[in-house]
C-alpha cells in the first residue's frame, strides 16, 4: 500500500519498460543488461518500485526519523518479558 491506496507493480521486464519515462528508461535498459542473473530480482524491484512513489514515501518517514518524531512504529519483537 501506498498513500493508503493499494497499488499494483509492474510485474514483468516489459511492465517496468512501459511504466517508466524516456529517461528512466534508458537508465533502466542499461543497467539490466549488465545485471548478474543472481542480482535481476533485487534490480528488477528496485525499478518496479521506481514507478510508484514508494521511494518519495520513505524518504519522508526517514526525514521524520532525522527530525525525532514519533512516527507510531513498534517494535517488530518485543521480546520475552519476566525471562530472567
Amino acid at each position: 500500500m501506498l498513500g493508503g491506496e493499494l497499488v499494483e507493480l509492474p510485474g514483468t521486464i516489459a511492465g517496468i519498460r512501459a511504466a517508466l519515462g524516456p529517461a528512466e528508461l534508458e537508465r533502466f535498459e542499461g543497467e539490466i543488461e549488465h545485471t548478474p542473473v543472481a542480482d535481476l530480482p533485487a534490480v528488477l524491484a528496485r525499478w518496479a518500485l521506481s514507478t510508484t512513489t514508494a521511494v518519495e514515501e520513505d524518504e519522508e518517514v526517514f526525514s521524520r526519523l532525522e527530525r525525532g518524531e514519533d512516527i507510531g512504529a513498534v517494535p517488530a519483537d518485543p521480546g520475552p518479558t519476566g525471562v530472567a
